[in-house]
């Protein structure tokens, strides 16, 4: 299985993920705190934009309309990078474990 990285705007930060785990699941294995409440693309608590990259949905209908789809916003909590991606997410934090 190969490896592909998502990098986050502003911040820069990236983290690596495979084919097979949600954006949401990656950044949180990453120590970052992304935006999220119901998992499950429906709630739309997550949604940001790709800068660049593509992704693949876990679920038929994603809590998204056409147009946000061409525009590239997407539900990090139900996609899966197909490819390296690059996305807009300000609200992104450094989850802080305590020692």
């Amino acid at each position: 299985m190969s490896t592909l990285t998502i990098t986050l705007q502003p911040s820069g930060w990236s983290f690596p993920t495979d084919a097979d785990t949600t954006v949401l699941h990656a950044a949180e294995r990453a120590g970052i705190d992304l935006p999220s409440s119901c998992r499950n693309g429906t709630c739309r608590t997550c949604i940001c934009r790709i800068a660049s990259g593509s992704v693949r949905y876990l679920v038929e209908w994603p809590g998204l309309s056409s147009d946000e789809k061409r525009e590239g916003y997407i539900l990090p909590c139900v996609a899966v990078a197909r490819e390296d991606l690059v996305v807009d997410q300000r609200l992104a934090k450094r989850i802080v474990f305590p020692d």
